[in-house]
This record gives structure tokens, sequence and C-alpha cells, in this order.
């Protein structure tokens, strides 16, 4: 999709409404401006509260996607009780 916008006085432009709606981009999101060759690419960025930003480290993110991948293949196991788990766990380390 291709609009074009006209540049206010302060360097503002506006982000027509459709456009701002495909990307689901909502009033105070942050819009990272990069310049590529001749051209600007603006690209929506949320911000990850610090004590969270573990979750998005590239480890952790394979551990999710290596987790993900044993929950659909059936490489988990189910117990009864924590005292099971605990068992289980006890026998594995043995």
């Amino acid at each position: 999709m291709t609009q074009l916008v006209k540049m206010t006085r302060g360097g503002q432009i506006t982000i027509p409404a459709s456009i701002r709606k495909e990307l689901d981009i909502e009033i105070g999101d942050y819009i990272e401006i990069e310049v590529v060759d001749d051209r600007l690419v603006l690209s929506p960025k949320r911000l990850i509260d610090k004590s969270q930003a573990y979750f998005w480290t590239h480890s952790w993110q394979e551990g999710e996607r290596e987790a993900e991948e044993d929950v659909r293949s059936g490489r988990v196991e189910r117990f009864d009780s924590v005292e099971a788990l605990f068992d289980d766990l006890d026998d594995v380390s043995e």
C-alpha cells in the first residue's frame, strides 16, 4: 500500500489511518526510522519491560522453540503429583 503524505512544520507527517490500522499502530507507539539508500523505512516497535527482556534473548527463544517442538512431538510426561515428578527427577539424576 502506497500513500502520499505531506510534511508539516517541525518535520511532522501523519501516517494515514488505513496504514495505522493495517499495522496495528496506536497512539503512543514507537516508530523506528531508518535510512536505507535514499529511502526512509519506518518500522513499528514495542518497548519491553526490563524485567521481561530475558524472554526475548536468542537463547531463551531457542529454548522456547525446543520446548514447543517437544510438546508437539509428544516428548512430554505428565505426573499425578509433585512427589511423582520429584521421584522421576531423582531417577534421572542417578
